[in-house]
């Protein structure tokens, strides 16, 4: 399998709605961060949750991880980077980073099951998937 990986770089702002009385962002807006570098991932790479329900799979997350290292604040201009992690199994794994400021905000990972129109857990990669993944260079 190839070391090839593929990286978006998301620059979000904080905004007043994410924050505690303290003006911290809430711990669960970090997850949201994710999503949102994912959909620009997706839209960056041909391979966004439209792309797979076109062709008749979702891809729900399965788990999610997140660790906190410094917290955001109100109006905090900051970076998701999200970094596809090549697997050989049928998900699809993402890892992630936030930065502010140069400094690391927080880590994270999803993983992704695909599941077909009758929502059954697809155990082998989608053909649609292995021919994104060949034209990425990612085989």
């Amino acid at each position: 399998m190839s070391e090839a990986y593929l990286k978006t770089s998301t620059a979000l702002r904080v905004r007043f709605h994410e924050c505690d009385p303290l003006q911290i962002v809430w711990h669960g807006n970090y997850l949201k961060y994710f999503e949102i570098g994912r959909e620009d991932f997706g839209r960056k790479y041909g391979i966004s949750y439209l792309n797979m329900k076109e062709k008749g799979f979702a891809t729900p997350i399965v788990k999610s991880v997140c660790e906190h290292k410094l917290p955001l604040k109100y109006d905090d201009e900051f970076e998701v980077e999200t970094t596809f992690i090549n697997t050989a199994a049928a998900k699809i794994i993402f890892d992630y980073r936030i930065v502010c400021s140069g400094r690391l905000i927080c880590t994270g990972q999803t993983i992704q099951v695909f599941t077909d129109n009758n929502s059954e857990l697809m155990l082998n990669n989608p053909p649609f998937f292995l021919d994104w993944k060949k034209k990425m260079g990612l085989e």
